[in-house]
């Protein structure tokens, strides 16, 4: 699985023009499954969202979790973490999971980050056209595969 993690002062998803998340403070998690993805790489990428340290302590230092500051998570589905443009300009999506196989792995990830960090978080709509909004905040954002473990 792959995420790009952005620390945000605040974050929304609008599908069809309506609001349907909103966070205050906390983390922007977009997030895909890999077509080998399973529920170990859930497990991993989850831990480590939840344990990340981006959030500033007493002495500026980035040194304290979102869990750490109260902070709110807005997970969103986005495939396109996947895009290969090796070959042309258009991308290819081929290394994504099929939605058979991604949702399941999606949806396992939102429940085990909540789990993790012992309340709800909010999410996107899986598939959808989503508009997303942000303020992001230092701008701090940081990608990691679960494949690399980075």
């Amino acid at each position: 699985m792959r995420a790009v993690i952005q620390r945000v002062r605040e974050a929304a998803v609008a599908i069809a023009g309506r609001e349907h998340a909103r966070i205050a403070h906390g983390l922007l998690v977009l997030v895909a499954a890999e077509v080998d993805d399973s529920p170990d790489d859930v497990a991993w990428l989850s831990g480590k969202v939840a344990r990340l340290r981006i959030f500033a302590d007493d002495a500026g230092k980035m040194n304290r979790a979102v869990s750490d500051i109260a902070g709110e998570v807005l997970v969103v589905s986005q495939f396109t973490l996947f895009a290969s443009t090796e070959q042309g300009n258009r991308p290819s999506f081929l290394r994504a999971a099929r939605p058979e196989q991604a949702v399941p792995l999606y949806e396992a990830f939102v429940a085990r980050l909540s789990a993790e960090l012992g309340k709800a978080v909010q999410t996107g709509v899986f598939a959808a056209d989503m508009q997303v909004s942000l303020l992001n905040d230092g701008p701090v954002t940081i990608s990691i595969d679960s494949r690399r473990r980075e």
